[in-house]
C-alpha cells in the first residue's frame, strides 16, 4: 500500500512555522547577538544648537568653553555653573536662602501658582531664582549671588528679595564684598504688589552695604530687565556686563510700539550701553574672575587704607 506524500501548507493556511524557522538565521546563534545590532539612541542633550548660527556644538566642548559658542554668544547658565566658573578653583560654600510664605494671593493664571513653582523646582533643582555662594574670587573673599533665569524667568518675588537681603547680610557679617549676577524678566506677577515691594527692600539692603563700607559689584547677564533693572541691578559701585546681554526696563518691541519709531541697531545691548555710560565695561565670561578679583582687591584696599 503506497504511503501518502507529506503535504506542504495550503494557501491561506494560518498555521505558524516553527520558531527556529520564523526567526531566521539570527535565532539560531547565541542569544543577545540581536542586541549588538539594535539601534542605539543618541542622548538628547549631547549636542547644543547655537542660537545665532544654527551650528550644532558638542556639549562637552561648549562646557569647556564656559558655555560661550564659537560665534561669541554667551549662553544663559545656572548657579552651579556660574559658581564653578567664578570662584577660585570652583571651591565655595553654598549659603542657605530664607523660606517665605508661598502663594499668598492664591494666584492662578490658568495654572495655579503653586504648580508653576513645583514645575520650576523640578526642572532647575533650585527652590527659587536666587542662589548664594561664599568663597574666593581672584584671591578675594566674597559673597556671590546668582539669579537663575531658568526659574520662572528669574522673576523677582518675595523669595528672590529675601535671597538678595540674605546675601547682603552674609557679606556684612563676613565683612566681604557682594557680587550679584543678574538675569530676570522683571517682577513676578503671581505675587502682585508684594513682588514690587522687593525693589525697595533690596535697595535698603544695598544701603546697608554702603554704610558698612563694603563694595557691591553687579554683573549684568542676558537678559536683565524690568523691576530688577529699576532696582538692585543698577545700584552697584561697578557695573560689568557680558557681551550681547539685553539690559533695559521695557523690551525693544514694547518701546518701538510706544514711540512708533525704529530703534537703533544694538539698542539695549551691553555694548550699546557702555557707549551711553550705563555700563562700565563689557567683559567676556572667561575674563570675569580675574576682572572681578582685580576690582574687589582695589576697592577693599581702599577700605583698608581708610580704616587705618
Amino acid at each position: 500500500m503506497a504511503m501518502a506524500e507529506p503535504q506542504g501548507p495550503k494557501k491561506g493556511d494560518k498555521t505558524k512555522a516553527p520558531a527556529e524557522r520564523r526567526g531566521g538565521w539570527l535565532s539560531r546563534i547565541a542569544p543577545g547577538v540581536r542586541g549588538a545590532f539594535a539601534k542605539r539612541e543618541t542622548p538628547e542633550n549631547l549636542w547644543v544648537k547655537c542660537p545665532d548660527t544654527g551650528e550644532m556644538i558638542y556639549r562637552s566642548d561648549l562646557e569647556a568653553a564656559l558655555w560661550v559658542t564659537p560665534a561669541g554668544r554667551h549662553m544663559r547658565i545656572g548657579p552651579e555653573a556660574r559658581f564653578k566658573f567664578t570662584f577660585d578653583d570652583g571651591e565655595h560654600e553654598v549659603l542657605p536662602t530664607p523660606a517665605v510664605f508661598e502663594d499668598p494671593l492664591k494666584f492662578s493664571d490658568g495654572k495655579p501658582y503653586k504648580d508653576r513653582l513645583a514645575a520650576a523646582r523640578k526642572s532647575t533643582g533650585e527652590q527659587d531664582a536666587m542662589a548664594i555662594g561664599y568663597g574666593k574670587v581672584g584671591g578675594v573673599d566674597a559673597v556671590v549671588l546668582v539669579q537663575d533665569f531658568a526659574f520662572m524667568g528669574g522673576s523677582l518675588g518675595m523669595a528672590a528679595g529675601e535671597g538678595f537681603i540674605a546675601a547682603a547680610e552674609a557679606a556684612i557679617e563676613r565683612q566681604v564684598p557682594l557680587i550679584a549676577f543678574t538675569a530676570a524678566g522683571g517682577a513676578r506677577m503671581q505675587e502682585g504688589a508684594l513682588s514690587l515691594m522687593q525693589m525697595a527692600r533690596t535697595t535698603l539692603a544695598i544701603n546697608q552695604m554702603k554704610d558698612a563700607g563694603l563694595p557691591y559689584v553687579v554683573v549684568l547677564t542676558d537678559p536683565t530687565t524690568g523691576g530688577v533693572t529699576a532696582s538692585y541691578a543698577m545700584l552697584g559701585d561697578v557695573h560689568l556686563a557680558e557681551p550681547g546681554a539685553l539690559i533695559g526696563f521695557a523690551g525693544p518691541r514694547v518701546i518701538e510700539q510706544t514711540i512708533r519709531e525704529t530703534l537703533p541697531p544694538g539698542f539695549q545691548r551691553s555694548e550699546y550701553l557702555v557707549e551711553k555710560g550705563m555700563v562700565d565695561r563689557v567683559t567676556p565670561r572667561k575674563e570675569l574672575p580675574a576682572t572681578l578679583g582685580s576690582i574687589l582687591g582695589t576697592l577693599m584696599m581702599g577700605r583698608a587704607l581708610k580704616a587705618a
